[in-house]
């Protein structure tokens, strides 16, 4: 049996001064009790007692390992009653975080080799804010239960693949999966910080939205996920293209992130089948990601992964407007051994519209295979393919006269609008953990999208977008053909260390990336159409060439990144990134280049924790960030453009209201700068001096108020305004983004009783008036206030829903800056899914 290589923990002393500790060992035949006495020395004035209640962490004051039939048992004596772990896997180990916790040990560590057969050692150790437990398999990761008590906590561990168990009473299962269920209130996400901190730990305003509320709200469009975080709303897609793209805090980010790698939505489809998290970083992002449109925040997709517990599941869909969609989930180990794991997602979706002549068809194939190398070793592959085929409706222009059309209104060609788009996706991840301090990580994304579209589009794009009469549309016809290519392949390593009694969580990556978006676009005549009358049947004339352009950047960036924990409740995140980007932009039609350049940008950030209670936690950032020159740009006198600039001021609060409800406040002052404005001595030309500016208020509630009742509510006041322009009134506010905004969403299931399982949920949506243009005209975006509901019925290994949206039918649009996109009126949605 090969037996792993032994790790040496470097630990960590943690004292607290008004303690000492006395230590003793006890050896018994079948377990291994390790006693920490603790003395403590009283409070003798009533700040002392206060400190000394709100700020210590509990304490673990005693470990024990025995033997069990099944495999092991690792026993924490504690002075209190720990928060719920966090779990997760790496090569062979399973990994246990408990937060607010400290190992009273004299080395602050504590390890043993081969404790029982399968499992090839055990080690407890102090980290900043919390204590690990390893646990590692010898050929496999072991899986556990815990059993929570008052004063300590159980881990039952399985050596290998366990079966799925079920667990009663107050015990928690945990599978290779790597986190428990926290339902809506995840406490841990990477976006912000690429590495696995607590949330708490982090000075960013970072949401995760988990696969729960995708589910209970039977989320169809990811931008749906929008009503659920404050500051952000949805950007309508490429002539309706089911994409991924969001307003956050002003300003749109015309990108996404797919597992950390970047991914310009603005022809990529995506399905929602298997995707497990989607975490939103609301700030400047380039600190890590680089320059891109992400002045403002980044959203993350994170896609589910292989589990050694084999899980089928296979769910159907039925709606109004002729919506079917089936989907199955596959997953489990290829091999006995439990060394090789897969996973496979498959969806379809066939769907007509409340709008005329719309309707969409999806194919969605995303196979993972994760091969675990070794111990520290683990390989994950991935691949995903979409077809998407439908309608191409961009909605209505942003006049007057069209909020009086019925939402179904048509204004195109049912015979000639049409799009279609291929996407193909392919990434590898490869970890190696060299310590339980240290690993390195290198991973590819790739991806390639091509498409065509052929639509009726307006002959006029100046107000009020009618003739004379008020009623005559002009338009014409014209075709694409275009293709996306992005290619990214990043390098980092992680690791833990201290600097005296200072701890330090340190990033190191480098990132080479290469995109390329290319399109040919034919133009040609169509006839007008009565938007109060309409008739169809016209048919474009012969199309000829109108403008065949591709652009695109090759970048290199290097990143650094520390999160430094300077005392228990002082913690800091510093880091920067030095971007070289070249850029070009290219009239393929006529074989010119229209602009190539490079460019050299370094976005730093700076941000400081300070948790003066267990459940409190007050932030401060700093950051810039840029979006490099695509299209060129060159002044009146010869000057390049500079990159476009961010820069973020911000305050929060993130309060734990209990172990499984948080909430999280923020105060932000954001600035775009270097935006192109009209040179007043030449308008054919442009200067950079234009600023827009975005200032609000932010606060959301998620998680679990009481058991089986689950909420996330939200509310948003942003600014987003013009304060520096040569053209635009300076003060207009920005199209698209809402003074106020306000959510609400909530589900509660049945405990207990002849009804366990049954479950009711509620939504409600306020959204004030937005400006349909910019520069503003008399046409604004009406408030509104919309509201859902559903009701579930969860049994054994099957579950049913009914889904209602938009109860009341209510009237209101979506933007994209221009089109305004009229959204659904009252729909039903019935799911029923299995798990075998």
């Amino acid at each position: 049996m090969q037996q792993p290589i032994s790790i040496l923990i470097a630990g960590i002393v943690t004292a607290l001064m008004s303690q000492t500790v006395q230590a003793e060992v006890l050896e018994q035949p079948a377990s291994k009790l390790i006693r920490l006495k603790e003395i403590n020395r009283p409070a003798t004035t009533v700040k002392e007692w206060l400190a000394q209640a709100s700020e210590s962490p509990i304490q673990v004051t005693g470990v024990r390992l025995n033997a069990t039939e099944t495999g092991l048992e690792v026993v924490l004596e504690t002075t209190g009653q720990l928060p719920s772990p966090i779990t997760s896997v790496a090569g062979n180990a399973l990994i246990i975080d408990i937060s607010n916790a400290v190992l009273v040990s004299p080395d602050g560590q504590l390890q043993t080799a081969n404790p029982v057969e399968g499992i090839a050692f055990t080690s407890i150790i102090n980290l900043p804010n919390r204590v690990r437990v390893t646990v590692t398999g010898v050929n496999a990761p072991p899986t556990a239960s815990i059993q929570a008590e008052e004063a300590g906590i159980v881990f039952s561990v399985t050596p290998g693949v366990a079966e799925t168990e079920t667990v009663e009473d107050d015990t928690i299962q945990i599978t290779v999966t790597g986190t428990q269920d926290e339902g809506y209130n995840p406490s841990a996400a990477t976006t912000g910080t690429r590495i696995e901190a607590p949330l708490r730990d982090v000075p960013l305003t970072l949401q995760a939205i988990p696969r729960q509320i995708i589910e209970d709200r039977q989320i169809v469009r990811l931008t749906e996920l929008a009503d659920n975080v404050p500051g952000v709303e949805p950007f309508s897609g490429y002539g309706g293209l089911n994409s991924n793209d969001y307003y956050i805090r002003g300003f749109n980010t015309g990108e996404s992130f797919r597992n950390g790698f970047r991914d310009f939505t603005f022809i990529s489809p995506r399905d929602t089948a298997n995707i497990e998290q989607v975490e939103f970083l609301r700030g400047p992002a380039s600190v890590l990601y680089g320059g891109g449109f992400n002045l403002s925040g980044a959203v993350n997709t994170i896609t589910k992964r292989p589990i050694a517990d084999p899980r089928y599941e296979v769910n159907g869909t039925i709606g109004s407007y002729g919506f079917y969609r089936s989907a199955v989930d596959l997953t489990g180990p290829l091999v006995d051994n439990g060394s090789l794991l897969y996973r496979l997602n498959l969806a379809y979706t066939n769907a007509d519209s409340f709008r005329d002549f719309n309707e969409n068809q999806s194919i969605f194939v995303a196979p993972v295979l994760t091969w675990n190398i070794g111990p520290r070793t683990t390989l994950t592959t991935e691949f995903e393919y979409q077809n998407y085929d439908y309608v191409f409706d961009r909605g209505f222009p942003p006049g007057e006269v069209f909020l009086q059309l019925p939402r179904d209104r048509f204004l195109f060609e049912p015979d000639v609008n049409r799009a279609e788009f291929d996407s193909y996706y392919f990434g590898y991840n490869l970890e190696h953990v060299l310590s339980d301090r240290w690993k390195v990580r290198q991973g590819f994304a790739g991806l390639i999208v091509n498409g065509e579209t052929e639509a009726a589009v307006l002959g006029n794009y100046s107000p009020p977008f009618v003739d004379e009469d008020g009623r005559t549309l002009q338009r014409d016809a014209q075709r694409s053909d275009e293709q996306q290519e992005n290619f990214s392949v990043q390098t980092e390593v992680i690791g833990e260390f201290s600097t005296g009694s200072i701890n330090h969580n340190l990033l190191f990556g480098v990132e080479y990336a290469r995109y390329r978006f290319a399109y040919d676009f034919f133009d040609a005549t169509l006839g007008p159409i009565d938007i109060f009358n309409p008739v169809y049947g016209a048919r474009p004339s012969a199309y000829v060439p109108s403008f065949f352009e591709e652009y695109g950047t090759r970048n290199i960036g290097i990143y650094l990144q520390d999160l430094v924990y300077l005392t228990r409740n002082l913690i800091v995140l510093a880091g920067g990134r030095l971007d070289f980007n070249n850029s070009f932009y290219r009239d393929t039609l006529n074989d010119t280049t229209n602009s190539e350049r490079s460019e050299t940008s370094f976005s730093p950030r700076l941000g400081v924790v300070y948790q003066p209670t267990a459940r409190t936690a007050l932030y401060f950032n700093w950051a810039n960030a840029f979006t490099p020159t695509l299209f060129g740009g060159i002044t009146r006198t010869g000057e390049l453009f500079e990159p476009e600039r961010g820069q973020q001021f911000e305050i929060g609060l993130k309060q734990d209201l209990s172990d499984r409800l948080s909430a999280n406040l923020a105060f932000y002052y954001l600035t775009r700068q270097n935006v192109s404005t009209p040179d007043p001595e030449d308008p054919d030309f442009s200067i950079q001096t234009g600023e827009q500016t975005s200032r609000g208020i932010e606060l959301d509630i998620r998680g679990e108020i009481l058991p089986g009742w689950n909420a996330i509510a939200t509310y948003a006041l942003t600014d987003a305004f013009v304060s520096e322009d040569n053209d635009i009134p300076e003060g207009d506010r920005l199209a698209g983004i809402p003074k106020n905004t306000a959510s609400l969403w909530s589900t509660y299931e049945i405990q207990s009783g002849d009804f366990q399982g049954l479950g009711f949920g509620l939504g409600l949506v306020y959204v004030d008036e937005r400006e349909a243009q910019l520069p503003n005209t008399d046409v604004t975006l009406p408030s509104y206030f919309r509201t859902d509901a559903s009701l579930f019925y969860r049994r054994d290994n099957w579950r049913a829903a009914v889904n209602f949206k938009n109860l009341f039918s209510v009237k209101y649009y979506n933007t994209q800056g221009f089109f305004i996109t009229p959204q659904a009126p009252f729909t039903v949605l019935a799911n029923i899914s299995v798990e075998f």
